[in-house]
């Protein structure tokens, strides 16, 4: 519910709620599929393959 209609989704936190989001379905729900990982929970590649555009803070 969280993600549904959303511009962008912004992961803020470690939890391990927030490593195992089913990833399809949030593309599906939100408006389109940009996420800022904060935390860098989730490895890039994986999320550009998966169609999302993908931004992190802090890595090289």
């Amino acid at each position: 519910e969280a993600v549904e209609g959303a511009d962008v989704v912004v992961i803020l936190t470690e939890w391990d709620q927030f490593r195992a989001l089913d990833l399809d379905r949030v593309k599906l729900l939100v408006r389109q599929p940009v996420m800022v990982d904060l935390r860098n929970v989730y490895r890039p590649e994986d999320l550009r393959a998966r169609g999302f555009k993908y931004t992190s803070i802090g890595r090289a």
